[in-house]
C-alpha cells in the first residue's frame, strides 16, 4: 500500500519509470470540483510516483478542451462524461474520435433556480423547504402554467454544453415534472464560473452546473437549490479523463501509469481526513478560485440551499473511487446515447449504438489495474434497477430494450424514423 504523509498529503514512494521513460502529459481542466483527482494526482505526488508529470491547462469552455484535445494542443483531458460519446458518434463541431478509459467519479452537480421563481413555487404548490426532486419539478410545472397564462417570456435556463450531463440531468428533471425542455423553457450555453453572475444580472433564471458554483449562487442569496445529481440518477458518470484513440494506442504504458496514478488519487479524494489539504489547493486561483469554505462544505456534501440557512446534507455528494466510480461502464454510455436520441441530437441504429458503447474502454482501465479492481457485473448491465441506485421517475434502462426505453417517455423530442439497417 502507498504510504501518504497525511500532513503534507505527498507519497513518499519513489517515482517509476518505465519504457516510453517520463513523461509530461499536458492536461485541460474546466474549474470545478470534480476535477479533484487530476488536480490531486498532479499536486500530491501521485503522477510523480508513476514518472509522469502533468501540466494541468485551465481552459474557460468545454468546446475550448473538446477541440484543443482535438488538434493536439492537449494529451489529455477532464470531459464531461457525455463528450467522448458525442465525438465517436460524430456530433457536434469539429467531432474528432475520443475514448475515455478512466472516470473521474460520481456526483457534484445541482439544479438551482432564482429565488424568485423558487418564491413563486412555493406560492403554487405549497412546495416545503425539504420538497423533493420530483415534487420541485411539478411545482415549477405549475409555475410555468400560469407564466403561459399571464403571457409572460419562458425563463432561460443555463446548462454547460449540449453533450453534458448537465443538460441531460436538466432535461430529465424537467420531464419527469412534465415540462418540455424544448418548448416550456429556453436552454442556453453558460459557463460554469458564469452562472452566479449571470443568474443575479437576471441573465438566466436558473441553471445546471457543478459544484462550487451551485452553492455560491445559493449563499449569495440569487438561488436556491432545487436538485442534485444523487436525486436524478445516483449512477450517472460525471466526468471522465478523455484522450485522442490514437494517442492512447502509441502510448500504451503511459495511459496504464496514468491510470494507475489516477486510480491512487481517487483513493485518497475519497478520504474526509484528505479534504482540508485538497480544498486548500482547490481554492488556489491556478485551479477554482473560489472560497475554500465553499469547497471544503461541498466535498462533504454539506448544502446551503439558500441565504435563508436553508441546509441539507447529500451523503457521497462526490464519490470519487468508492463504489466503482472510477469504471467506464459501456451501458452508462449507452444511457447517454438513450437521451441523446431522447432530445434529437442521434438517430437510433446499430451502428450509432456500438460507436456509443465504444467511447467507454473499461479494457485499458482493466490492462493497468487488473481484473481484482473491476466491478463483478457484466460491463453492459440494467441500469437503474436496485435500491440506493434509481432514477427520479422510476424508469430502469435496459440497453437491450433501447428502442422501448426512449418511445417510453411522454416528453421527448426525436428524429423522425428511418428505417435503416440493424435498428435497435
Amino acid at each position: 500500500m502507498t504510504r501518504i504523509d497525511t500532513q503534507q498529503g505527498r507519497v513518499s514512494a519513489p517515482s517509476r519509470l518505465s519504457s516510453e521513460g517520463p513523461r509530461v502529459l499536458r492536461a485541460g481542466f474546466i474549474p470545478l470540483v470534480d476535477a479533484s483527482v487530476l488536480v490531486a494526482a498532479a499536486e500530491f505526488g501521485f503522477a510523480e510516483k508513476e514518472g509522469l508529470t502533468l501540466d494541468l491547462v485551465r481552459d474557460v469552455s468545454w468546446a475550448n478542451v473538446r477541440d484543443r484535445l482535438a488538434f493536439r494542443q492537449f494529451d489529455i483531458a477532464h470531459m464531461l462524461s457525455p463528450m467522448p460519446v458525442a465525438a465517436m458518434l460524430g456530433l457536434g463541431s469539429n467531432p474528432s474520435p475520443t475514448i475515455a478509459p478512466f472516470s473521474l467519479g460520481r456526483g457534484g452537480n445541482a439544479i438551482t433556480l432564482s429565488t424568485r421563481l423558487f418564491e413563486r413555487m412555493r406560492e403554487a404548490a405549497n412546495v416545503s423547504e425539504a420538497a423533493s426532486a420530483l415534487e420541485s419539478a411539478r411545482a415549477f410545472a405549475l409555475v410555468l402554467n400560469q407564466m403561459r397564462l399571464a403571457g409572460e417570456p419562458v425563463p432561460t435556463l443555463g446548462m454547460t454544453y449540449p453533450f453534458s450531463s448537465h443538460n441531460y440531468e436538466f432535461r430529465y428533471w424537467l420531464a419527469a415534472g412534465g415540462i418540455d425542455p424544448d418548448k416550456d423553457v429556453k436552454l442556453i450555453v453558460v459557463p460554469p464560473p458564469l452562472t452566479s453572475d449571470a443568474l443575479a444580472a437576471g441573465a438566466i433564471d436558473g441553471f445546471c452546473v457543478g459544484a462550487p458554483w451551485n452553492m455560491v449562487a445559493s449563499e449569495r442569496g440569487v438561488g436556491r437549490i432545487v436538485a442534485t445529481k444523487q436525486d436524478i440518477w445516483p449512477s450517472a458518470p460525471e466526468k471522465v479523463i478523455g484522450m485522442r484513440p490514437d494517442w492512447a494506442e502509441s502510448h500504451p504504458e503511459t495511459v496504464s501509469r496514468l491510470i494507475v496514478a489516477l486510480d491512487a488519487a481517487a483513493r485518497w479524494c475519497d478520504h474526509a481526513e484528505n479534504h482540508d489539504a485538497l480544498a486548500a489547493v482547490l481554492a488556489d486561483q491556478r485551479y477554482i478560485a473560489a472560497p475554500v469554505e465553499i469547497i471544503r462544505r461541498v466535498l462533504a456534501g454539506e448544502f446551503s440551499l439558500d441565504a435563508k440557512g436553508n441546509r441539507r446534507i447529500v451523503d457521497n455528494y462526490f464519490m470519487f473511487h468508492r463504489g466503482y466510480a472510477n469504471y467506464p461502464r459501456p451501458s452508462q454510455a449507452l444511457w447517454i446515447y438513450s437521451q441523446m436520441i431522447r432530445w434529437g441530437q442521434a438517430a437510433i441504429n446499430l451502428n450509432s449504438a456500438r460507436a456509443a458503447a465504444s467511447a467507454y474502454r473499461p479494457d485499458l482501465y482493466r490492462t493497468a489495474l487488473g481484473d481484482t479492481c473491476t466491478p463483478p457485473d457484466a460491463d453492459v448491465r440494467v441500469e437503474g434497477d436496485s435500491d440506493g441506485d434509481r432514477f427520479m421517475d422510476g424508469s430502469i434502462f435496459d440497453p437491450a430494450r433501447l428502442g422501448e426505453y426512449v418511445d417510453g417517455f411522454s416528453v421527448k423530442n426525436t428524429l423522425p424514423f428511418v428505417p435503416t439497417a440493424g435498428e435497435v
